[in-house]
C-alpha cells in the first residue's frame, strides 16, 4: 500500500499582539501604533522596553509578543539595545546564527523616557551609530503614574501636577529636531490615526540600518480627559490642525508627508480635551489661545505652508 501523503502545512496565522489578561486603557493611541508596527516587523523583533505604559502589557514571565521581550529601566532601554544588538551580531559573526535568524531591535518608550531620563543614553546610541528601531508614543506626560508633566507637555496643558488656571507653564520639547541633529538614518513623526502613514514610515525604517527614530503621538484617555471612542477623531484633529505634523528624516533632509490644508484652528483640538477646559471655562482665555495658534502658525509659516 502506498503510504498516506503528508497534510500540507497550515498557513500560520497572522502576526498580532496575544492578550494577557493584563488591563490597558480603552482608547490608548500607544497600543494603536504598537498593533500596527508589530504586524509590519513581525516576529522576528526583540521589543527593549523601558519602564513605562507598555509595560503594563507583561505580567512575567508572560509577555503580548510572538517575538522577544526585555524590560529595562526607563533610562536604560538604549543601553539594553545595545547589549542585545551586540550578542546577535556576535552570534552571527561566529556563525552560530544564520542571517534568516537575526532580530529585528526595537527600543520601546513613552516621553517620559524618550524626552528625558532616557534621552542621555539615546544620544549616546546613536553616536555609536546602533542599528535599532526607536519606537516613542508619546501621550505628553507620565501616564503610568497619574499624567505628571513630562519634557513632552504642551503648553498650557493642564496635568497632575500643573494646576494652575494657565496650565503646564513650559514648553514642549522638541524630540524629532534632537534627533535628527545627531544625524540618523532616519527619523518620523507618525500617529496612529492616520495608519497608512505609519506603515509607509516603519516599512522605510525596516529596510535601512542604524538609528532610527519612530515617534507618534498618542492620544491619552484618562491623562488628557476624553471619552475613548474619540480617540481616533483626536488623532486625526492634532493632523489636521497643524499641532502635530506628519514629516520624516532622510538623507538629510525633512520632508513634510501631509501638509493639512485647509488647516483647522487649533481650538477644534484643544476644546475636545478636558486638560484644556480651563483655556475656554469658566471664561474663555484668548490671549492663551492666541499664543498656541500663533506658535502652530509659525512653524507653517516656516515650512511654507498657510492656512
Amino acid at each position: 500500500m502506498n503510504a498516506p501523503k503528508p497534510k500540507p502545512p497550515r498557513p500560520l496565522p497572522p502576526v498580532h499582539l496575544l492578550g494577557t489578561g493584563t488591563p490597558m486603557c480603552a482608547g490608548c493611541g500607544g497600543l494603536e501604533v504598537l498593533h500596527e508596527v508589530y504586524d509590519i516587523l513581525g516576529t522576528k523583533t526583540v521589543f527593549v522596553n523601558a519602564a513605562g505604559c507598555l509595560t503594563l502589557l507583561a505580567t512575567y514571565p508572560f509577555t503580548p509578543f510572538r517575538g522577544s521581550w526585555l524590560y529595562t529601566a526607563m533610562a536604560s532601554a538604549p543601553a539594553g539595545a545595545q547589549g542585545v544588538r551586540d550578542a546577535l551580531d556576535l552570534l552571527l559573526a561566529k556563525g552560530r546564527m544564520g542571517p534568516e535568524e537575526d532580530l529585528e531591535v526595537v527600543v520601546l518608550t513613552g516621553d517620559g523616557s524618550a524626552y528625558g531620563m532616557g534621552l542621555s543614553a539615546t544620544s549616546s546610541a546613536m553616536e555609536r551609530g546602533l542599528n535599532f528601531l526607536y519606537l516613542c508614543y508619546d501621550n505628553e506626560g507620565f501616564g503610568n503614574t497619574g499624567q505628571q508633566y513630562s519634557e513632552a507637555t504642551p503648553h498650557a496643558a493642564r496635568t497632575a501636577t500643573s494646576l494652575s488656571a494657565r496650565g503646564f507653564p513650559g514648553y514642549k520639547k522638541d524630540l524629532f529636531a534632537i534627533w535628527t541633529a545627531h544625524k540618523p538614518v532616519y527619523a518620523a513623526t507618525a500617529v496612529g490615526a492616520e495608519p497608512m502613514d505609519l506603515a509607509r514610515k516603519i516599512e522605510k525604517a525596516k529596510n535601512l540600518k542604524g538609528p532610527r527614530l519612530i515617534l507618534t503621538l498618542a492620544p491619552c484617555p484618562p491623562g488628557w480627559d476624553f471619552d475613548p471612542k474619540e480617540a481616533v477623531e483626536i488623532g486625526r484633529l492634532a493632523v489636521k490642525t497643524g499641532i502635530w505634523p506628519l514629516k520624516e528624516y532622510v538623507d538629510g533632509q525633512v520632508v513634510h508627508t501631509k501638509i493639512p490644508h485647509p488647516r483647522l484652528p487649533v481650538e477644534e483640538y484643544l476644546q475636545r480635551q478636558g486638560r484644556f477646559a480651563h483655556l475656554f471655562q469658566p471664561e474663555r482665555n484668548d490671549a492663551l489661545l492666541r499664543e498656541i495658534q500663533a506658535n502652530v502658525d509659525a512653524y507653517w509659516a516656516g515650512v511654507g505652508a498657510t492656512l
